[in-house]
């Protein structure tokens, strides 16, 4: 049985006495929530902190409220389970309602929250071990080795992004609300992300997520989120496709955002879907190229279930089908 290291526990009373906490101790603390992913990886040695700074009874982080004015505020602190079932998100932002409520099992979507799983550490088979695992078959750079496992000559750690809800929140154009030793600032969630699989998150160890906006003026949007695994359950995101979509009256598509997780160690942006789509009539030949121009943005790598290569047929596949249900372009 693997069990949790000794570790020192802090219970602030804010966000700011938090944000000082992760500051002052620096690489020796660590923040937590839920703790679905930072207590696992504690008994298996992937991460080691020596204190743990509790954000889980913090009000500063919770709540879901429309603003007439702004949009959807959805607190960081806000469990899986609530996100998934709330009335608001579930009308306006179907998407992000199916996202949350395919993560993992009911037990640990009430555990977890969306600001853990936007922030989710990447993941990759040689990394996801117990601590003899890795000793035997030689560490990987994202901890304690020098060299990526999984493709020896790269000059970087290819671990993949595998949150089911930060793609859905880049398509919806979603800002970030971080609080640090330093004071507060807003960004938009899409620019926090670096496709790097150790120093993935753009942002300082003692900024934590307050909260998620998703502005007003994408409300209205059609969207939609697919997610490919192995089993129905439990199973993190082989790939996983977001689509968000705005229809003019005469039926032309004003805009169009497509994203992808776990084909890279960031959510990766489609590109091509805005350049193909907006201003347009949406055909079947249209969805068949912007699916192709999805297929050959996606570079998954034998770091995940599955064999590669038929993540990124499904890559097509999936991007055909979300496009398909948002616009009734039968394919």
């Amino acid at each position: 049985m693997l069990r949790l290291p000794d570790f020192g526990y802090i219970k602030p009373k804010s966000l700011k006495e938090a944000a000082t906490a992760l500051a002052d101790m620096g690489p020796e603390a660590m923040a937590v929530a839920g703790g679905t992913d930072v207590y696992p990886k504690m008994k298996r040695g992937q991460f080691g902190p020596r204190h743990l700074v509790a954000l889980r009874f913090l009000s500063e982080m919770k709540g879901i409220r429309p603003d007439n004015k702004e949009g959807l505020w959805i607190g960081a602190g806000e469990t899986l389970t609530a996100v998934a079932e709330n009335r608001a998100v579930a009308e306006l932002f179907p998407a992000l309602s199916q996202a949350a409520g395919l993560v993992s099992t009911p037990q640990l979507r009430n555990m977890g929250t969306i600001g853990g799983n936007v922030f989710v550490d990447t993941r990759c088979n040689y990394y996801d071990q117990t601590f003899f695992w890795r000793q035997a078959a030689g560490f990987c750079m994202k901890k304690d080795g020098d060299i990526c496992l999984v493709a020896r000559s790269s000059p970087k750690c290819l671990a993949i992004s595998s949150s089911d809800t930060a793609p859905v929140l880049v398509s919806l154009g979603a800002e970030a609300l971080l609080v640090g030793s330093r004071g507060e600032r807003r960004v938009q969630l899409a620019d926090l992300y670096r496709d790097d699989g150790m120093n993935y998150l753009v942002k300082r160890n003692d900024e934590i997520l307050r909260g998620l906006l998703i502005p007003r003026e994408v409300e209205g949007w059609r969207n939609v989120y697919l997610k490919l695994r192995r089993r129905g359950s439990f199973d993190f995101p082989i790939l996983g496709v977001a689509a968000a979509l705005d229809f003019n009256n005469g039926g032309e598509c004003r805009h169009a955002r497509v994203v992808l997780t776990a084909v890279s160690s960031a959510p990766k942006i489609v590109t091509d879907a805005s350049r193909l789509l907006e201003g347009k009539k949406i055909t079947k030949e249209l969805v068949e190229a912007v699916a192709e121009s999805a297929a050959k943005a996606a570079h998954p790598l034998d770091n995940a279930d599955l064999d590669y290569w038929y993540r990124k047929r499904m890559t097509k596949v999936y991007v055909k089908r979300a496009l398909a249900s948002l616009s009734g372009c039968e394919v």
